[in-house]
């Protein structure tokens, strides 16, 4: 039997994926799957936690390049996306998106109930990003919603309740994501004014750098504040909180 066809396709989809970057989802889930066990979480939730990242991201990442073929095509460094599809068989990768979110819901369903009623919200989200460049400068916070549901959905998974505590970690995330998107976007000014697409560097007229630095402080200043009421039960303000924040710088 020939196994170079199969081993190709699956390496096309991987890298029209970037299934590698999925490593970089991980810290604030794991961060926020810690905190809500009060130490460490079973072996298993870590397990259930990391596979239902890697689907929920692995379904986003796909249908992204279905929906976005007619717009990659176009742009020079978006290009070889279409040419990996191609390879691959737009069927395939429809039948891969299904897999991967089904498997995302049922990761979800054995970390916690809550985990498994809120998952098509989370799927709503993450797939609804991918036609946001339609219509809005704001698709950079839109992508770090998408991101930031893993902190919120690690300490749902964990606890099978919502608390104040991941949404901190989540409003980190927004911004952190914000902010390396708008640089990511200033590579396609030209592209997105063509194709009428939005982007907030496009709107400034000018490469828009100036936007990320801003987010990043506040990204900054969200984690240090974060920090200093590492456990669950802990209060959200408190009077001492500035001064301590200010001595941890």
């Amino acid at each position: 039997m020939n196994f170079s066809l199969p081993y190709k396709k699956i390496s096309s989809l991987l890298e029209l994926i970037k299934f590698s970057h999925t490593i970089f989802s991980f810290p604030f889930a794991i961060m926020s799957a810690f905190i809500a066990a009060g130490g460490m979480p079973t072996l298993r939730q870590l397990l259930l936690i990391a596979g239902a990242l890697a689907m929920a991201r692995s379904a986003a990442m796909s249908f992204n390049r279905i929906v976005d073929v007619d717009y990659d095509i176009k742009n020079p460094r978006t290009a070889y996306r279409v040419e990996l599809q191609k390879k691959i068989g737009k069927k395939n990768v429809w039948i891969f998106t299904l897999v991967c979110t089904g498997l995302f819901i049922l990761f979800a369903g054995l970390l916690s109930r809550l985990a498994l009623y809120m998952s098509p919200l989370a799927i709503l989200i993450i797939f609804g990003y991918s036609f946001t460049k339609r219509f809005t400068n704001l698709s950079h916070f839109v992508l770090g919603l998408a991101l930031a549901l893993s902190p919120v959905g690690a300490w749902i998974g964990i606890q099978g309740r919502f608390g104040i505590t991941p949404f901190l970690l989540a409003f980190a995330v927004v911004l952190w994501t914000a902010g390396f998107d708008i640089i990511y976007a200033c590579q396609d000014i030209e592209h997105d004014k063509k194709l009428d697409l939005y982007s907030l560097p496009k709107k400034s007229g000018f490469d828009g750098h100036w936007y990320s630095p801003v987010f990043y402080i506040f990204y900054g200043l969200t984690v240090v504040y974060r920090s200093q009421i590492l456990r669950p039960g802990d209060y959200l303000f408190d009077r001492r909180m500035p001064r301590r924040c200010f001595a941890f710088l």
